[in-house]
């Protein structure tokens, strides 16, 4: 795989309300993770904490970087099955019903069709954005109540953002059944710098107030702070975290493909040579 230089911020904080810091985030490179951690006494950072572990393991031991999809699902999957078996020593020990739970977003790169691109990976409502050009792009669909009901056009993306439900989540590491993740590939060029976030940070301040920050920090070490300082300024209703990578010294002599549509595992499995 091509040789890629990427720069890269981070930043954490547990905000204004909550007692401990349930987000855990991992940033090594070329693989980059925000995972959010639910469950308060069902010890969602423990959850969180796995997600990061497994996925810095796939880090120092290297992988098949034609096989992007596949090695995330199956780090995936690993995760999960940590985390069962952790709730299920809790059970063990007297906390009935106990379960850990956690969102993840994953970025890493791969090649495909000859060519170094961005995969990404996300379940839950942490969000993965790109700036690009000047402008902030959502790239991620959060995997939540609010989001089904905005796609359904019952109600308003502004509606969504105080819908008394905002926070109730369809799909995350932890509980029962299967872990789908949705995946999305892009070409460097089309992604200049990425942030990866938890809700503290997207459900506290709106795209204009990150589009501005990206645009302002060139830094991505300064952009990760003003992001998180400021989701704890406009409230911190909930621990925030952000990671922001850049993709150094790229020509942009591919374009990037505005319409390229969220893909499932077996649909991006089938498009790799």
């Amino acid at each position: 795989m091509t040789g890629v230089e990427l720069h890269h911020g981070a930043a954490s904080d547990v905000g204004k309300v909550r007692e401990v810091n349930e987000d855990s985030f991992l940033v090594a490179p070329p693989v980059f993770v925000v995972a959010d951690g639910m469950g308060g006494h069902d010890r969602g950072d423990v959850a969180s904490r796995i997600v990061v572990e497994e996925f810095a393991r796939l880090a120092d031991e290297g992988y098949d970087h034609l096989r992007g999809p596949e090695i995330v699902a199956e780090t995936l999957r690993e995760a999960q099955a940590r985390i069962a078996a952790y709730d299920d020593e809790q059970r063990a020990r007297g906390a009935a019903d106990f379960s850990a739970g956690t969102t993840a977003v994953v970025a890493l790169l791969i090649e495909q069709s000859r060519e170094t691109k961005w995969l990404l990976a996300n379940l839950g409502d942490s969000r993965i954005y790109r700036f690009n050009e000047g402008v902030l792009e959502q790239v991620s669909v959060d995997h939540s109540v609010v989001q089904e009901l905005v796609e359904a056009g019952v109600i308003t993306a502004d509606a969504a953002a105080v819908h008394p439900e905002r926070h109730v989540i369809t799909r995350a590491l932890g509980g029962e059944g299967p872990v789908e993740a949705d995946y999305f590939v892009l070409p460097l060029s089309g992604a200049e710098r990425l942030m990866l976030c938890s809700d503290g940070v997207s459900g506290m301040i709106d795209d204009a107030v990150i589009g501005h920050i990206m645009a302002t920090a060139s830094d991505p070490r300064d952009a990760a702070d003003r992001v998180v300082a400021a989701a704890v300024e406009a409230g911190g209703a909930d621990n925030a975290t952000a990671v922001v990578v850049d993709v150094v010294g790229l020509a942009d002599d591919r374009p990037y493909d505005s319409d390229a549509q969220r893909v499932s595992l077996e649909q991006k499995l089938g498009a790799l040579p």
